[in-house]
């Protein structure tokens, strides 16, 4: 490893990084280095210490210091560190994994695993294959996808058309057609200017079945939604939202893809977001706390109605589709440790607990500071706190005034992450009720810094 000075010196002066400026990172906003990071806490280059409330970035699900999950990353190394999963050749810990990940959502009605390397190839399986299905019951003309607006399902040409933030489209548009948006169950902000959880479902159900008309069903292959919008400032639908929208699909034939990519694996004080609100989707898209980010894997989930339709067909049903590093043996290797110890450890009850402490502390410091207008979470460990500079107007407060925020609370302990006027906190699954505390109290520092 080369010395602090080089690192400085070199810091983003060769390397581009996502979701950002280069030019920024060149000049005058070079990227925080971490050096280390243990439990729920990082530490930079200056060696200063602060709790990890992005979770690496959502997927840090069992903390930094796992030690059965980086054990079984090492040995794999040594035992068969690649080999393709192309037809014709397989590897045990892909076995073993796919048997495990399978396990862990047959609550869900999930039958058959599809190993990725993230979340947004996970996403482009599922939208590709829905169309493969659509055509191999005869059907091929149901190629349109509907997603809901604040939605987030990754970067590749696939799931950024489905993507519901401009942020991430209007760039690199024209992007896939037929790709349409619904509104998002926002009660804080709506074009329905509907407060009510409830009815605002209700409303974007009826706006669904109207742009399902409008395109005839015979044309939609399938919805895709995070069961909570993470990215997308913590947006939490209603209880009856999901079930809404599990019901129109069921009744006009698109499948329902369920993006949980973030929800997963015990964020929402449930295994899956879908189980938290009682749906069983037909596919999932998974990554992140699979291996709690200690490996680039993804999955793509089928239930077994999906998958019959493949492996009862003809010489059609081949998915001519897949990635190098599909069931990469050390990836699945991390899979199979990782499940093992989400569930001793039992990360969704903590998740449960440690997410009410964390969003009524939010709730909390709405009445001390009126530069927040929102606060959204409660179910389990995700927090999106909106800023403005006006709350009747619901101004959303300036960029410089959200930067000197979180740089005072970051100065004071805590990593969070912005997003537009938000702060978003998904932090460790194994993180403890003193250093929720510890969020709380340097939110309040950095919020004093407006």
């Amino acid at each position: 490893m080369k010395d602090d000075n080089f690192l400085r010196a070199n810091n983003a002066q060769h390397m581009w990084h996502p979701m950002g400026h280069p030019g920024a990172a060149r000049g005058d906003e070079p990227p925080r280095i971490i050096t280390k990071a243990e439990g729920c806490e990082i530490v930079d280059i200056d060696g200063h210490r602060a709790i990890d409330a992005v979770g690496g970035l959502w997927c840090v699900n069992l903390g930094y210091s796992n030690d059965k999950v980086k054990e079984a990353i090492a040995k794999q190394l040594y035992d068969l560190p690649y080999y393709s999963a192309f037809f014709g050749t397989t590897n045990p810990t892909a076995i073993e994994a796919s048997y495990a990940t399978r396990e862990f959502f047959a609550e869900d009605g999930m039958a058959r695993v599809f190993f990725t390397s993230g979340g947004s190839d996970s996403v482009e399986t599922t939208l590709r294959l829905a169309r493969q299905y659509h055509s191999l019951r005869g059907e091929p003309k149901r190629t349109k996808y509907l997603s809901l607006k604040k939605g987030y399902h990754g970067t590749h040409f696939g799931g950024a058309s489905v993507n519901g933030n401009n942020r991430f489209r209007k760039a690199y548009e024209p992007l896939l057609p037929g790709c349409h948006h619904l509104p998002a169950p926002y009660s804080y902000r709506n074009p329905f200017n509907e407060t009510d959880p409830a009815k605002l479902a209700q409303y974007i159900a009826q706006a669904a079945e109207d742009e399902i008309e409008f395109h005839g069903a015979e044309h939609i292959a399938a919805f895709i939604m995070e069961p909570i919008l993470g990215a997308g400032g913590v947006i939490v639908p209603h209880e009856t939202f999901m079930p809404l929208m599990r019901d129109i699909c069921d009744r006009h034939g698109i499948l329902m893809i369920a993006d949980e990519v973030i929800c997963g694996f015990g964020r929402t004080g449930d295994w899956t977001g879908s189980r938290h609100f009682g749906v069983k989707p037909d596919m999932m898209s998974c990554a992140k706390g699979i291996t709690s980010g200690y490996f680039p894997v993804g999955a793509a989930l089928m239930s077994e109605q999906v998958a019959s339709v493949f492996e009862s067909s003809d010489a059609e049903g081949a998915i001519f589709h897949g990635y190098t590093y599909s069931a990469h043996p050390v990836g699945a290797a991390a899979v199979t440790a990782c499940l093992e110890e989400t569930l001793r450890l039992d990360t969704k009850t903590n998740a449960a607990a440690r997410g009410t402490q964390l969003y009524q502390g939010c709730v909390a410091l709405m009445d001390e500071f009126d530069l927040i207008g929102d606060v959204r979470g409660g179910h389990g460990l995700m927090t999106g706190v909106e800023l403005v500079s006006d709350r009747a107007k619901k101004t959303p407060l300036d960029p410089a005034t959200m930067k000197r925020v979180h740089e005072a609370a970051y100065d004071s302990g805590l990593m969070m992450r912005i997003g537009g006027n938000n702060f978003l906190m998904s932090p460790p699954l194994t993180i403890t009720e003193a250093e929720i505390d510890r969020v709380l109290a340097a939110l309040r520092t950095g919020l004093q810094a407006a």
